[in-house]
């Protein structure tokens, strides 16, 4: 019973497209079905390309974090170089470099 009203659904689909055939003509239906198939297309690469940039994004976020830490780890050992060869460090530099970074976290390795 279930796949004879599943086949009588499936007739009927067929005849509405049949019938919109009838009633705006072929060239207008197949437009439709066009318009209908590059819709799907376009959505499926714009979701794909969403993906992507999320990648990035998140590449990108981890650069930023590594070259933050290089930061420091440079200043570390630019104030061990100078101490070791008995020069004063560069108290401008070591004063610009706090442990805060630009979005107001504080670097929580307090070298």
């Amino acid at each position: 019973m279930a796949t004879r009203l599943a086949a009588t659904q499936n007739l009927r689909k067929n005849m509405e497209v049949f019938n919109l055939i009838k009633d705006v003509g072929a060239p207008i239906a197949g437009a439709l079905v066009m318009g209908v198939f590059i819709f799907i297309i376009i959505r499926q690469t714009m979701e794909n390309l969403v993906k992507d940039i999320n990648t990035v994004k998140g590449m990108s976020d981890m650069l930023i974090t590594r070259g933050k830490t290089m930061n420091n780890d440079i200043i570390r050992i630019d104030t061990s170089v100078s101490a070791a060869l008995g020069l004063a460090p560069d108290l401008q530099r070591l004063a610009r470099a706090e442990n805060f970074v630009e979005d107001g976290t504080i670097d929580a390795r307090r070298d």
